[in-house]
């Protein structure tokens, strides 16, 4: 049995994937969907608190607009379907609640709602009081307006970052699969299942296959994977088990069957939020010893920068890179892209004259950065 049991978390996000929520052919699988709702009613009622991001609309909407590909031909076809899907799939989820006894919230979010830090923190907010309220928020991306460029993706690493914004202590991902293994049960039948990961490493990464068993999901094991990099970076356990079964969280917290991420040492809010950015307005390259000194806990100082690429403001988020193109931390610029790259490789004292001004004292500093 793992050691995480979703019992123990005083608030815990359940991630739902389509292919558990919808058949093939679109319909919905309430008989399954309505022993869930039962899981977390009983859950609710034991005093914890809980959340869902459910996937599903698009899906949904597919099926109801006869679109080919299940919605997923054309990013226009996607956005209709989930505009379609996510009111019929808000009216179930509500519906099987509040047979429960329990009142659902819908909250959808795009990916700006939780990489800017002001609309981060205000659905953190937001996610605080209904769960203190005792509401059951039912959460998904809004499709609808989502673009390729910009959007999450997958639910998986929605779900990693509703858990931050939520202050939540577990995730646990339902899927199509029971967990992760050491290599695809769907080709190696003898495949052994990791039962416990301590630390996301190479080896751990190559063992996830970037395809869902259903086709129907936008996510893989691979998004699993990125999924549990952030949580566990935020000081979050997550765990992902098999929703073939009835009641899946009760069958979960019994058999402990399922791959369970063991939580890192939390960091602060800022850095948790920082470290799990998804997306950076630029990169600053930097040599062998700068990384030295951001392990060793200071700033990043423009002697140790290589390269600046992209269009960035001073405050906006970006990526430090390795020589090898690894992101090793992601922090808030202290300038703009222009003079960030003019300072490049540059010591300290001769700043003020490159810049014509007194300049900052590092390009991106250690209380605004996360190492990952």
């Amino acid at each position: 049995m793992t050691a995480f049991s979703p019992t123990t978390c005083p608030r815990l996000i359940v991630k739902v994937g389509s292919s558990l929520l919808v058949t093939p052919s679109g319909d919905v699988r309430r008989d399954w969907l309505a022993t869930l709702a039962a899981d977390i009613a009983a859950r609710t009622k034991a005093g914890q608190q809980i959340a869902v991001v459910s996937s599903g609309a698009i899906a949904l909407g597919a099926r109801r607009l006869k679109l080919p590909k299940g919605g997923r031909a054309s990013l226009e076809d996607a956005q209709a379907a989930a505009a379609t899907g996510q009111i019929a799939l808000s009216q179930i989820w509500a519906e099987l609640l509040g047979a429960e006894g329990l009142t659902a919230a819908q909250m959808l979010v795009t990916l700006d709602d939780l990489e800017d830090r002001r609309r981060y923190l205000n659905a953190s907010a937001t996610l605080g009081r209904l769960l203190s309220l005792g509401v059951v928020p039912v959460i998904n991306e809004n499709d609808s307006v989502a673009t390729e460029e910009i959007r999450f993706g997958d639910n998986d690493r929605l779900a990693a970052r509703i858990a931050q914004a939520a202050a939540a202590q577990g995730v646990i991902l339902l899927s199509d699969v029971a967990g992760l293994f050491e290599a695809n049960p769907l080709t190696h039948p003898d495949a052994c299942l990791i039962e416990r990961v301590e630390r996301i490493d190479a080896r751990i990464e190559a063992m996830a296959s970037g395809d869902s068993a259903s086709g129907m999901g936008s996510g893989g094991m691979a998004s699993k994977i990125a999924a549990a990099r952030i949580a566990t970076g935020a000081g979050v356990t997550l765990a992902i088990a098999s929703g073939h079964v009835d009641h899946p969280l009760a069958a979960f917290d019994t058999s402990g069957r399922g791959t369970v991420f063991i939580a890192e040492r939390s960091a602060t809010a800022r850095k948790a939020w920082l470290a799990g950015g998804l997306t950076a307005k630029g990169e600053i390259s930097v040599d062998a010893g700068a990384i030295a000194a951001l392990k060793s806990g200071k700033s990043l100082l423009a002697a140790g920068a290589t390269i600046v690429t992209g269009t960035f403001m001073r405050g906006d988020l970006v990526a430090i890179t390795a020589p090898d193109g690894r992101v090793v931390a992601r922090g808030l610029s202290e300038y703009d892209a222009a003079d960030a790259a003019s300072l490049c490789g540059k010591r300290s004292e001769d700043h003020a004259a490159i810049l014509g001004h007194e300049p900052r004292g590092a390009l991106v500093h250690r209380n605004h950065m996360a190492l990952l």
